[in-house]
């Protein structure tokens, strides 16, 4: 008989339940095989589902494991701070009181507990350049820009690689309709200043269709890669709120906070919303 697992479904980046981006969490999920991870995350069919592990690493609380309906990512962000939640609602204490240590491909990632909230110390970038003319050729067919509404743009990797757009307006932003026929799918993030005055200094959107993902509706790991390339150049302030998820009926929103060291951590609130087991 298949065994049962605790298994918790979290909604980050929001604290009302509905409007963030779910994350599936599997507890005490050591006996499952790479295949049953792989086929579990299939069946969700959410943006990430994570399972929870032993950690491998000396001083870390926990191990994760984090999939996408077509594979294996060895960091993202709202699953980090999903997985983190259900690990502290499930009765995991941390060893060093407010800050856990969370052990997972990329390598250990700090998160701390402020409040209601949640955020990761982001890891380091890999990559950080401009696209190549191809590359940027490519992603404009596929959003159907002109070359003028680019501001800037990058490739950015600090786990999963994120082409990335600097828009001229967030308007702009909410109208993208990809056409992937154009192009092989990939993955796209865009983003463009909100008008001053606001709640939220930015309107981000990912989509990622090469890994099974059409529209990601709130992307930690792309706002933390984002982050540190918009407060390092100035674009940015050094704390600021994006919004991500309003064009797909989400309300998330992401708190990115620039350390004078550098450091970078994105956080923001997290809610349980499905509490029960699962038999795999």
């Amino acid at each position: 008989m298949p065994a049962a697992h605790r298994y918790t479904e979290v909604d980050v980046f929001t604290s009302t339940p509905l409007l963030g981006n779910p994350v599936a969490v599997v507890h005490d999920a050591d006996d499952l095989s790479d295949a049953q991870l792989a086929a579990f995350a299939r069946w969700t069919n959410l943006s990430e589902t994570t399972f929870l592990l032993r950690p491998t690493r000396p001083g870390a609380d926990y191990r994760v494991r984090i999939f996408t309906p077509g594979g294996e990512l060895p960091f993202a962000g709202h699953p980090t701070l999903g997985t983190c939640h259900a690990w502290l609602g499930a009765g995991g204490l941390p060893v060093d009181g407010d800050t856990i240590t969370q052990d997972c491909t990329v390598g250990p990632v700090t998160i701390r507990r402020t409040g209601d909230r949640l955020a990761f110390a982001a890891p380091p970038l890999r990559q950080d350049r401009p696209l190549e003319d191809a590359e940027l050729a490519s992603a404009l067919d596929v959003l159907g820009l002109p070359a003028d509404a680019v501001v800037d743009h990058r490739l950015l990797d600090n786990g999963p690689a994120w082409p990335v757009l600097l828009l001229d307006a967030a308007d702009r932003v909410l109208e993208l309709r990809p056409d992937w026929s154009r192009a092989a799918p990939g993955k796209l993030g865009v983003v463009a200043p909100r008008p001053a005055g606001g709640r939220t200094a930015f309107e981000m959107r990912a989509f990622a269709p090469g890994i099974g993902i059409q529209e990601d509706p709130v992307t930690g790991s792309l706002n933390a890669s984002v982050g540190e390339w918009l407060t390092r150049t100035g674009r940015a302030p050094a704390a600021y709120v994006a919004a991500q998820g309003t064009a797909v009926g989400r309300a998330g929103r992401v708190h990115v906070e620039r350390e004078d060291s550098g450091r970078i951590w994105v956080g923001g609130a997290t809610v349980t919303v499905v509490e029960g087991t699962v038999r795999l």
